[in-house]
C-alpha cells in the first residue's frame, strides 16, 4: 500500500498526489481524480491512495497489508531533499489533536489489530506552499525520483535510485 497525503491547493504540499498518479500511470493504471481518494478501489496487487491527512479510520485498511509506504512533503533544509526512512510503530503524542504521524498510525494498527506492516516514509522537499495548484520545478523533479524509488522498493530492490535512507528516526513530515 502506498499512502500519499497532503493538500493539492498548497503548491508543493500536493507532491504526494503527483507521486501517486505517476506511480499509477507507470504501473498501467488510471490516475486518481481530484475527488477520488483511491479507497473505493482497493484490491490491486499494489494499492495507492491520496488523502488530505492521516486518520485513525485507516487502521483497519492498513492491517491488511504487509508493507506500507507513506509519501509526504517536507520543508527541512537539514535533511535530504528526498528523505527515505524506515518507520517503526511509534507512539508520538501530538499537541495537535488532528495530526496523526505515519509511525503513530502503524502503532495503532499494531495495538488494535496485532499486525505490524513494514513501514517506510518517503518525504519530498517542498519549496512553495502558497495557495495555488502545481509543483515547483525542484519538487517536480524530486517526485520523479520518489516514484523511481517506490517502483524499486515494490520490486524488492531496496532503497532504489537516488534515495538515501536516513539514520534519523524522526519523521520529517510537515503539516
Amino acid at each position: 500500500m502506498i499512502v500519499g497525503f497532503g493538500n493539492i491547493d498548497r503548491g508543493d504540499d500536493g507532491v504526494a498526489y503527483e507521486v501517486i498518479n505517476t506511480l499509477r500511470r507507470r504501473q498501467g493504471g488510471e490516475p486518481l481524480d481530484e475527488e477520488d481518494t483511491g479507497l473505493e478501489t482497493l484490491g490491486a496487487k499494489v494499492d495507492s491512495v491520496f488523502l488530505s491527512q492521516l486518520t485513525p479510520d485507516l487502521m483497519e485498511i492498513l492491517s491488511g497489508y504487509d508493507r506500507v509506504a507513506f509519501v509526504d512533503a517536507h520543508v527541512y533544509e537539514d535533511i535530504n531533499d528526498l528523505q527515505v526512512v524506515p518507520l517503526l510503530p511509534e507512539y508520538t503524542p501530538s499537541i495537535l489533536t488532528h495530526h496523526l504521524t505515519p509511525g503513530m498510525l502503524l502503532a495503532l494498527v499494531k495495538a488494535v489489530y496485532g499486525h505490524e506492516p513494514l513501514g517506510r516514509l518517503i518525504s519530498i522537499r517542498g519549496y512553495d506552499f502558497d495557495f495555488h495548484r502545481g509543483l515547483s520545478a525542484g519538487t517536480r523533479a524530486l517526485a520523479e525520483r520518489a516514484v523511481d524509488h517506490l517502483l524499486a522498493w515494490l520490486a524488492g530492490e531496496g532503497a532504489g535510485p537516488d534515495a538515501e535512507p536516513s539514520p534519523r528516526s524522526a519523521e520529517p513530515s510537515c503539516r
